[in-house]
């Protein structure tokens, strides 16, 4: 009985440590790719069928009760509005662009290092959420392989309204190439 306990008090500590591991950054599932990464891995559990996956929402802090609303109204700073990383390339580097509901933004570099940050403009913030509602996430294939396969290009990962979408550049939809052109880019100048 007593070797019972003691394995199964090993594989909570076990899962619990696999569990922490896989956290990024920001505290969400998966975080940017490792220096040397070619490909991105949804974070969501072996999920089957077209659709892509779905990721848990960014956690989003309640900072007052709109009047007549039982709703809280989330603080536009801290929503999570897009997670795009950006890995491989020849130089096999991944760099993560994180934009917040209010037009912020940071890139980080492969150790999570802040690279650079800044703010959209209110047009590019909105010409960011137009492309985003046009492209439809829960609609995009999770996945978009390029065939035959470019091994130094770039595989982008896009996190978004609870979804997540990976493509190779050479294949990437014409809808998230929309989103791409809407983002600051991934240099570190």
């Amino acid at each position: 009985m007593r070797a019972m306990r003691a394995a199964g008090a090993a594989a909570a500590v076990l899962l619990a440590a696999v569990s922490l591991a896989g956290c990024g950054h920001d505290g969400s599932p998966g975080g940017p790719a490792p220096a040397g990464a070619t490909a991105a891995v949804p974070t969501a559990p072996a999920a089957t069928g077209p659709g892509p996956t779905p990721s848990a929402p960014p956690a989003t802090r309640a900072t007052a009760t709109a009047p007549g609303s039982a709703r809280p109204t989330a603080d536009p700073s801290t929503e999570r509005l897009l997670r795009v990383t950006r890995s491989g390339g020849f130089a096999g580097r991944t760099r993560t662009l994180l934009v917040n509901g209010d037009g912020s933004w940071t890139l980080l570099g492969g150790q999570d290092e802040d690279l650079r940050k800044g703010r959209l403009a209110p047009a590019e913030l909105e010409d960011l959420r137009t492309a985003l509602r046009e492209a439809d996430f829960a609609h995009l294939p999770r996945t978009a392989t390029a065939d035959p396969p470019v091994y130094d290009g770039f595989t982008y990962s896009f996190v978004h309204g609870g979804f997540e979408v990976a493509a190779d550049q050479t294949a990437l939809p014409p809808a998230l190439s929309r989103v791409l052109a809407a983002l600051p880019g991934f240099d570190s100048a």
